[in-house]
């Protein structure tokens, strides 16, 4: 018989740390044949190249903080936000309900939840964030992306599934690592977040240029940076001989990350996500003001696993980065062993993962790909 396609709602916060998740694994459902309707704030709904073609619904929301004068009205955007989903939630019938973390999350989870709707939320970092805390009670079944996550008070639900990425980054799981000797060019790759770092632009051309003449002369790098840090971070590395085209948004992360010998950048759950499908040896520093540490726990598990080396933001000096850059490139082999460590923490089959949970939550047979016949 042919299984009967589903409706499904997701619902995902407007950031690319959510949202590209969250389309991640729309596009993987509606490819098994079901239809995935999203809802979202004006944030999340205006990200380009995502969620194109699909219903999109933007409720209100918000986030209470820490400050109790907000809390009145963000309590109202939240009720708001509850009954305009639970109209959506009416509409659609969805089979299940899918969060992605983010504020807007909250009221779509909590519709879905109180009208019985079979819920799953997906926790991309390593330490459960407050939206998912304030739903784990409530929802069916918590797709983690780390082993050991911090703050999981349901640990009966939780399923290691891995973060869903992006098809062009899951297919870097089957790239080899780029051909490295003791005379080749040596490629690093500098990140920062959507925007850049400042940090990065003030101690990364430094480091560098502190490199033994032998390794310098081998460099060639490719970096992010501020708008308002553009010319400095330019002129840093002609200072300092080294090849470097400087961008202040790289398009093409996918295919930066194939060429890349090793990664230099913050530890969010997607960046750390990408290194391990892709295999590519890291230096990661945590931002230091992210919500639980979230960061510093999002490297652990490459760490642990010889694929990266955490530096904390106070102990990014250019000469401490030098010193770690140089343990790195120093011997090839050091970049090979590395690249397959981090390789090893990889889960290149979430997006999989997630959509089966999501079938077996909606009782879709066997939680399998709906496009074929089953007997």
């Amino acid at each position: 018989m042919t299984i009967a396609p589903a409706n499904f709602l997701i619902a995902a916060g407007g950031t690319g740390g959510h949202m590209v998740p969250a389309h991640a694994v729309a596009r993987e459902l509606e490819r098994r044949g079901h239809r995935a309707v999203l809802i979202t704030d004006e944030r999340g709904a205006k990200i380009p190249g995502l969620f194109e073609g699909n219903e999109v619904h933007v409720i209100d929301a918000a986030t209470p903080g820490k400050n109790p004068l907000r809390w009145p009205r963000a309590a109202m955007k939240i009720l708001a936000g509850r009954r305009q989903a639970r109209e959506v939630i009416g509409a659609l019938q969805p089979a299940a309900a899918i969060g992605f973390g983010g504020y807007p999350v909250l009221p779509a989870m909590m519709a879905a939840t109180k009208g019985g709707v079979p819920s799953l939320i997906c926790e991309q970092n390593a330490v459960l964030g407050r939206v998912n805390r304030l739903l784990a009670r409530r929802v069916d079944a918590i797709a983690l992306s780390f082993p050991q996550t911090e703050r999981l008070s349901h640990p009966e639900k939780a399923h290691l599934t891995g973060n869903p990425v992006r098809s062009d980054i899951a297919a870097l799981a089957n790239a080899p690592y780029p051909e490295v000797d003791g005379f080749s060019p040596l490629r690093i790759l500098v990140l920062g977040g959507s925007l850049g770092a400042r940090i990065l632009s003030q101690v990364v051309p430094q480091a560098l240029s502190l490199l033994p003449d032998a390794l310098r002369r081998r460099l060639q790098v490719l970096q992010q940076a501020r708008e308002e840090d553009f010319e400095t971070v330019s002129a840093a590395y002609r200072e300092a001989g080294i090849p470097a085209e400087i961008t202040t948004y790289l398009e093409d992360v996918p295919a930066a990350l194939a060429d890349a010998h090793l990664f230099i950048g913050r530890s969010g759950a997607s960046t750390v996500t990408e290194l391990a499908a892709a295999g590519r040896p890291a230096i990661l520093v945590p931002l230091p003001i992210a919500t639980d540490d979230h960061q510093a726990a999002n490297t652990r598990e490459m760490v642990a696993a010889g694929g990266a080396r955490m530096m904390r933001q106070e102990e990014f000096t250019p000469e401490g980065l030098c010193a770690q850059v140089a343990l790195m490139l120093e011997k090839p082999e050091t970049l090979r062993n590395a690249a397959r460590r981090a390789k090893s923490t990889g889960r290149p089959d979430a997006t999989l993962a997630v959509a089966d949970l999501a079938e077996r939550l909606a009782g879709c047979p066997g939680g399998t790909d709906v496009t074929r016949e089953t007997e």
